[in-house]
Order: structure tokens, then C-alpha cells, then sequence
């Protein structure tokens, strides 16, 4: 019921202000990648109602957040670490980081209480940029370990980390790139993909991009040589690989019957010896 009192009241507010003589926003210009904060300066909190909207040209206003003086909340669809709302001594804040080239948009801060509410601040955010141009032919690929040896049954984890060659000081990984995971048996000819994932399992780490595969190998069939393989801005980086290796378990019943086959020797070989 509330949020159609709201959407009224932007509505009228949207009318109201129509019949007024138009007015250009300020314009506010951000590279991407970069962080920005949009300010909302207000008169008194007491009993006030204030809303974050984004108007991408051509689309319909979005609602970035809503809340009173006392707590805003993001909406669902910007509720993902980049969106954050704040509040001041007389503003109210609405920050991004990591801004991509989607977020360009005007954004408008509604501001009053329940039964007036009207726009209080609009700016229009223009990001220059691509990431791709920023990003391209400047990310190499590691994968840690080099080599390891398990036991069949056993789990294994490997790492693909993506490194920016000059950007050192970038902070996110890139929003855009997929990982992909190979494969090459001894034998095959060509590596084959057992596993592919787009912007998850993956964590910063300083200046690398760190995604993990966990595999369990379940026999020698799943020894090989496993590649990783990202793709950004229509590049594809490989890494060097990790070599997997099955070593076989020793059955306790061999290792017993061994042991006394050797204690047999030696007993034998005493008795040898010592009859001479």
C-alpha cells in the first residue's frame, strides 16, 4: 500500500512539475571503473520520506532506494555491493563504485513527507569509457598448482588467477568475462571442457582475480593436464595448466604381507649365515 502511495506521489509530483518551466540538470562525468558519490541536500529530516530513482534514457524510472531519515534501503535489483546509501548531518548520499557503462543515467532524489513529496535534486551521470579499452591485451592468466598428486577418491582444488598488467591499483574483478575449465587426458589429441561460469566463485585478492575449481578424482581416467581459459572483451587468455596425477593407495593387507615376506627373508638368510 505504501509503495502505491509512493508511486502516486511521484507520479504527481512528475505532473506538477511538468507545468513548470524546464530546467537542464547538471551533468556529472565519470570514467569507468571509477567511484562517484550523488549528493542530496534536504532542509530537516524530522518525518521525511526520501527515494533514489534512475532513468536510463529510453527505459522507465527504476527505484535505486527508498527509506526515511532513520534507514534507506536498496532495491532488490541494486542491492550487489556497488550501490550504497548514506546519510549526513543535512544530505543524503547514494555512492557507486566500480562504475560500468550501464549506469549511465539521470538520478533523482525525492525528497518530503508523506502527503508532499517533490523532486529535490536530478544529475545526469555520464561515464566515459569502455572497460574493454582499458582492459584489453592487459591481463595474464596463473594457475597455482603447478603439479599435484592425489590418491583416487581424493579432492583436488585449483586456482585461476587473472592478473591486470597496468592497472595496478584496480580494485574489482572484471564485471565481464567468463571462465572456462579443459581437460587433456594422455592420449587425446584435443582438450576436452568439463566446466564453464560467468561472474561467480570468484574473489579478489590484491591485484588478482582468483577463481577455484573443486574436482574430485575419482580414478586415473581424470588425470590430465587441466587448463583454465578466460575470456574478456572478446579475448581469450590460457594458462599454463596444472598437471593431476593418481597415485595408487597401498592396500594395509599387502603392506603387511610385504613386511613379513621381508622378516622371512631376513630370518632365512640368518640361519643361512649362521650354519656356515
Amino acid at each position: 500500500m505504501f509503495t502505491g502511495f509512493v508511486s502516486f506521489c511521484l507520479v504527481s509530483s512528475a505532473l506538477s512539475q511538468s507545468a513548470e518551466a524546464a530546467h537542464q540538470i547538471p551533468l556529472i562525468e565519470v570514467e569507468v571503473g571509477k567511484n562517484v558519490t550523488l549528493q542530496c541536500p534536504v532542509t530537516e529530516k524530522d518525518g521525511k520520506f526520501v527515494h533514489w530513482f534512475k532513468q536510463s534514457p529510453g527505459y522507465i524510472i527504476q527505484t535505486v532506494a527508498t527509506g526515511s531519515y532513520t534507514k534507506q534501503t536498496l532495491s532488490e535489483e541494486f542491492n550487489n555491493g556497488r550501490f550504497t546509501v548514506s546519510e549526513g548531518q543535512a544530505l543524503y548520499f547514494l555512492s557507486m563504485r566500480n562504475v560500468q557503462k550501464e549506469d549511465e543515467a539521470t538520478y533523482s532524489c525525492q525528497y518530503g513527507s508523506a502527503y508532499s513529496q517533490t523532486f529535490n535534486t536530478s544529475v545526469y551521470l555520464a561515464v566515459n569509457g569502455k572497460l574493454c579499452d582499458i582492459e584489453q591485451r592487459s591481463v595474464y592468466v596463473k594457475q597455482t598448482p603447478e603439479a599435484v598428486s592425489v590418491h583416487p577418491g581424493s579432492s583436488v582444488t585449483l586456482q585461476c588467477s587473472l592478473f591486470s598488467n597496468n592497472n595496478e591499483n584496480r580494485s574489482e574483478c572484471p564485471d565481464e568475462h567468463r571462465v572456462y575449465w579443459f581437460r587433456a587426458g594422455s592420449g587425446q589429441s584435443h582438450a576436452t571442457i568439463i566446466y564453464a561460469h560467468r561472474n561467480y566463485s570468484q574473489k579478489q585478492e590484491g591485484r588478482r582475480c582468483v577463481h577455484s575449481l573443486s574436482k574430485t578424482i575419482q580414478s586415473s581416467s581424470d588425470a590430465g593436464i587441466y587448463y583454465c581459459a578466460v575470456v574478456t572483451c572478446g579475448e581469450i587468455v590460457f594458462g599454463e595448466g596444472t598437471q593431476v596425477e593418481t597415485r595408487q593407495k597401498w592396500d594395509p593387507v599387502i603392506i603387511v604381507l610385504g613386511t613379513l615376506l621381508a622378516l622371512c627373508v631376513i630370518v632365512i638368510a640368518v640361519l643361512i649365515l649362521s650354519r656356515d
